[in-house]
This record gives structure tokens, C-alpha cells and sequence, in this order.
């Protein structure tokens, strides 16, 4: 028995020098997966900065500012921290909200001068026992035009020393180069949607004008195609003239030109032919809103409606890799290339029929060229005589595109 108890504890302490020698590999591994302090360090700032990116990107409210808040004193690695803008304090994390309207005057003074400003004990007087403020660093927060949108304040719990000054200063100055972007973001999406007012101002009144009259001539003569018109046409100006959405889907805009061209086949009867070649797998690409009607628009009112007899207006989208490449193209009159050109600078000062071709040309070209880059701009291929094709690229997916 003796001997039995005597095996069973040699197999006892061999199990327990085999669970030490895995256990200390398992640590060794561990240390050798754990970063060093600098890297970790690193990390921290860059999670933290991209967390008060996030909402700071939105632009500068209330809310926003409470939830950028708490990120940037953690950056700034103060007590407490305040966003303050012109009329009143946005946001205010940790310690030393009871000196919010000294911070507010100090702030005013920072808008007001775009320099930063330190506050020493004796400019925060307190009546609190124990109240822990000692300083404060306030900071501006520039715009895209250098001009101050608000103030940063850092609260110290001692005389604001050198490193919580430059902490506090750069801080502003990354957090003010995010309400920079913000406010650029929001300058792109007005122009993006001026641009499209500009396109319906320019498009609208024509097509109206000539659908009604299309319309009405059916209304005796056959009242069912009339009401078929009818509803085509709700459903066009309906899509047209949206209020939401800066991008919509080649299949939506293809429905849209489809609706436009039952109208203006009404107009023109035979005259006016289609020939549609779309690849399937690229209905679902994001383009722009009112990038592509236009173009064909341009063909049937500046391309056929002015050629004797029949004309033919193709519309074609094929899939190529990583991109979809689309071709409006008629056999209408055509124009002389020089003129064009010549007439494209000139689209934004003129106001007759004939440069509503060019406005509607540039503005496409510029939106593509903006959302896109300088490389997916309209190529365009005309002659007297020879009708006009354009052609545009499209990337099938693209950052920041959800149609």
C-alpha cells in the first residue's frame, strides 16, 4: 500500500512540474504577444482621437459636443473639460462645471482675439471650500476659415503647467481641423444639391410645357393613352423632383428616362426610336441623381427634335471589371466640336435654348468629376451631321456613394 501511495504521489509531482512547465510557456507567449508601453500608449491616443472624430465630423451641436467631450479630455488628460461656442457652453466632462460662466467670459475672449488664453487661480475666484479648479487653458477651435466656431477649456487642479498647455493646444487644433472637414462635408452636399436644382430649373420648364401639351392632345381622341400619360408623367416629376438623396441607382434612373421617353414618344410618334443594351449586374450601381436623364434628354430636344425624319436615340450600359461604362448616343444633328467647348465655358452666363445643352453637359461633368475624381469626367463625341455620343465611367462601388 505503502508502495501504491509512493507511485501515485511520483505521478502527483511529475503532473504538477508539467502544469508549471505549461503554464509558464503560456506566459512567456503572452508576454510575447502583449505590446511594449509605447506601442499601447499609441494605440490609446489614436482610439481615443478617432472616437472624438466621429462625432466632431457631424459638426459642432450640443449633442455632439457631449459626446466628443469626454474622448478630448482624455486626450488633453485634465480634470475637466468644456466646449464652449459664442452663445453658451455645449458640452462640460469632470470636474469644475461650477465655473462654467467664468469659463464662458474667458471663451469669449479667446473667439474674439483667435488666441488661446491661461487662467490662473486668481482669475477663477471660488466660494467653494472645496473646490479643486486652479487653472484653465482655453483653446480656439478654427473652421475651414481659420475663424474661431468655439473654445476648448481645460480645467487644472494646479497652475496649468507647460505640458497641459501644448496638450491642450494641439488638441483644439486636431479637434478644430475635424469641424473643418464637417463644415467642407457640408459645403460639398449644398453644392451637390444647388447642382441639382440648377438641373431641374433648366430641364423642367421644356419637358413640362411639351409633355402637357402631348397629354392634352390625347384626351379626346383617346382618353385610355391619356391616362397612361397621365400617370407616366406624375411618376416622373414625382422622381425628378425628390427632396432626399444626393445618389440614386442606374436602375432608378433608367426607370425615370424610361417614363421621360414614353412622353416624348407621344410627341413625336415614329420619329422618335429607342434601342436600350443594359447588362443586368449593373442596374444596381451608384451614380449621382439626374446624371444620366439629362443626357438623353439633350439627345431627343437638341439632337432629333431639329433632324428631318426618323432618329435613334442608344443607351448603353456595360460591365467592365471594376467599373460600369454607360453611352448615351444619337444620329441627330450633331454639332461642330469647337463650338461646344467654346460653349460649355460659356454655359454658366448664357440663358438661351441652345446653351441648355452645354449647362446640362457641364453640370453632369462637374458632378461626376467631384464625386468621383477628375478621371470620370463625360467624354463627348460630336460632328455636324454625325450626332453626338457621351460616354461616362462609372466605379460599381465607391466610398460614400449609397444610392
Amino acid at each position: 500500500m505503502a508502495g501504491q501511495i509512493g507511485n501515485a504521489l511520483a505521478v502527483l509531482a511529475v503532473l504538477a512540474a508539467l502544469a508549471g512547465a505549461v503554464i509558464a510557456v503560456l506566459r512567456l507567449r503572452a508576454r510575447r504577444g502583449i505590446a511594449t508601453a509605447g506601442q499601447r500608449a499609441t494605440y490609446d491616443v489614436l482610439h481615443t482621437a478617432s472616437l472624438a472624430a466621429e462625432p466632431l465630423r457631424t459638426g459642432l451641436t450640443p449633442a455632439s459636443a457631449a459626446k466628443a467631450a469626454r474622448h478630448l479630455r482624455r486626450l488633453v488628460g485634465a480634470p475637466g473639460l468644456s466646449i464652449v461656442d459664442a452663445d453658451r457652453c455645449l458640452a462640460f466632462d469632470g470636474h469644475g462645471g461650477h465655473h462654467s460662466a467664468q469659463f464662458a467670459t474667458a471663451a469669449a475672449r479667446t473667439l474674439r482675439t483667435n488666441r488661446s488664453i491661461v487662467l490662473g487661480v486668481g482669475d477663477l475666484p471660488c466660494d467653494r471650500m472645496d473646490c479643486e479648479v486652479r487653472g484653465a487653458v482655453v483653446a480656439p477651435l478654427t473652421g475651414a476659415d481659420g475663424q474661431a466656431l468655439a473654445a476648448l477649456v481645460a480645467v487644472a487642479d494646479d497652475q496649468p503647467a507647460p505640458g497641459l498647455v501644448q496638450a491642450t493646444m494641439e488638441t483644439a487644433r486636431w479637434a478644430g481641423s475635424q469641424l473643418a472637414l464637417a463644415e467642407l462635408e457640408s459645403s460639398r452636399e449644398r453644392l451637390a444639391r444647388a447642382e441639382v436644382r440648377a438641373l431641374r430649373a433648366q430641364i423642367s420648364p421644356h419637358f413640362i410645357y411639351n409633355a402637357l401639351t402631348a397629354i392634352a392632345s390625347f384626351v379626346r381622341t383617346d382618353p385610355e393613352r391619356a391616362r397612361e400619360l397621365i400617370l407616366e408623367f406624375a411618376e416622373f416629376t414625382r422622381y425628378s423632383f425628390r427632396a432626399h438623396g444626393e445618389f440614386t441607382t442606374l436602375a432608378e434612373e433608367l426607370r425615370s428616362i424610361d417614363r421621360y421617353l414614353t412622353i416624348e414618344r407621344a410627341r413625336f410618334g415614329d420619329r422618335l426610336q429607342v434601342r436600350l443594351q443594359i447588362a443586368p449586374e449593373v442596374l444596381p450601381v451608384g451614380l449621382p441623381f439626374l446624371c444620366l436623364q439629362p443626357l438623353v434628354e439633350n439627345a431627343v430636344r437638341h439632337g432629333l427634335s431639329r433632324k428631318p425624319g426618323v432618329g435613334m436615340v442608344s443607351i448603353e450600359a456595360r460591365d467592365s471589371g471594376a467599373e460600369c461604362h454607360i453611352t448615351v448616343e444619337d444620329d441627330g444633328v450633331g454639332m461642330d466640336p469647337a463650338v461646344l467647348v467654346a460653349g460649355v465655358a460659356e454655359a454658366a452666363g448664357a440663358h438661351d435654348d441652345d446653351a441648355g445643352q452645354h449647362v446640362g453637359l457641364s453640370n453632369v461633368d462637374e458632378r461626376l468629376r467631384s464625386v468621383f475624381g477628375d478621371r470620370f469626367g463625360l467624354v463627348v463625341e460630336t460632328a455636324p451631321g454625325a450626332g453626338t455620343k457621351v460616354s461616362m465611367r462609372v466605379p460599381k462601388f465607391h466610398p460614400g456613394v449609397r444610392a
